[in-house]
């Protein structure tokens, strides 16, 4: 028998997926969970949810984890800012897993799909950001390229397979439940209790709890307009400098320094070196010049009443999110080596 209201929640062993999951199971949504790799279940470990494997590249699996499906979470994407073949590993993933998401949803009958998109896909030309601002026409990221394109593209099929879609655009999420490996923003968190980032790199980054934005994927797709795409963030950024000074306030034990100030073409040459030992060891870098001539300076700044407003969107400030999350961390250190 099909079950009412069923929620269908893609790549949902990581961060944010997981704990839109916990969101969903606690207001009593039953959900499906689906993840490319369902073998490590600690992730699901007490859930009371159905758990399938699915790769969002993969039709067939697809369509099988959205049969009976009302509502569908398409989270899952590749979530990195850096690999050997960006190209293929990063953008390409990205852009058939929405074609293909949309195509099976539309085959499986789903009526409503919440799409989660990123701050990436948005113009940050006149700060604060907005979601009437339109796209990101820097193109330099195949991530952001990836973001800005998928967005696009799930809207046009949307509208040729007549499915209501809603696009949520997250900023750095940290907090909440998390799992080895962590996302790329928690874990920017997480060296810096480490002490890893030495350097400053006048870099900020847009805080936000991931239990926020998980709430405000439910908002979506409750309350969000069809055709429509909400912000979800904090109206102000944080540099990863007063980031740092958190840590330093909350864990004075540690005794963690403040990134010390170099010439940018030091900054510059010390990441190409970083991109160097990356090509052959294959991890990504602390550091790339993209990341330098992109973000440095950067203000990440939005204008989320959009969110506030149509969907009741009411996040709690960056720094208690970065609060909670150094503590959350710190409690879990043996799980993330911090």
């Amino acid at each position: 028998m099909a079950q009412k209201n069923l929620a269908l929640v893609t790549g949902a062993n990581g961060h944010l997926g997981n704990n839109l999951v916990r969101l969903l199971i606690k207001k009593g949504i039953p959900v499906r969970a689906a993840a490319r790799n369902i073998k490590n279940t600690s992730p699901f470990a007490e859930l009371n949810c159905e758990v399938v494997e699915a790769d969002i590249t993969d039709k067939t699996s697809m369509v099988n984890a959205l049969r009976g499906v009302e509502t569908f979470y398409a989270v899952g994407a590749a979530f990195k800012l850096w690999a050997k073949d960006p190209k293929k590993e990063i953008y390409d993933v990205n852009l058939d897993g929405t074609r293909i998401q949309m195509e099976a949803a539309a085959e499986a009958g789903v009526k409503r799909i919440v799409y989660v998109s990123s701050i990436a896909a948005l113009d940050y030309s006149k700060l604060p950001a907005k979601e009437s601002n339109g796209y990101n026409p820097d193109r330099r990221d195949m991530y952001y390229n990836s973001k800005n394109d998928g967005e696009k593209l799930a809207f046009e099929l949307a509208k040729k397979y007549n499915i209501e879609l809603v696009a949520v655009l997250p900023a750095a999420m940290i907090g909440g439940e998390a799992f080895a490996p962590l996302s790329v923003s928690y874990n920017i968190i997480n060296l810096i209790l480490k002490k890893e980032i030495p350097v400053e790199t006048n870099i900020t980054l847009n805080w936000i709890d991931v239990k926020d934005v998980a709430e405000g994927c439910y908002l979506a797709a409750t309350k969000g307009r069809d055709g429509e795409r909400y912000i979800l963030a904090n109206e102000k950024c944080m540099s990863i400098r007063q980031t740092t000074q958190m840590a330093q306030d909350l864990f004075p034990e540690l005794k963690i320094k403040l990134p010390s100030p170099v010439p940018k073409p030091i900054l510059f040459a010390m990441a190409w070196l970083m991109e160097i030992a990356s090509k052959i060891s294959g991890k990504a870098p602390l550091l790339t010049t993209k990341d330098i001539s992109m973000f440095s300076g950067l203000q990440q700044n939005f204008d989320i009443s959009k969110a506030r407003t149509a969907l009741g969107f009411n996040p709690k400030s960056s720094a208690q999110a970065v609060k909670e999350a150094m503590e959350y961390l710190r409690k879990n250190t043996t799980r993330f080596g911090s």
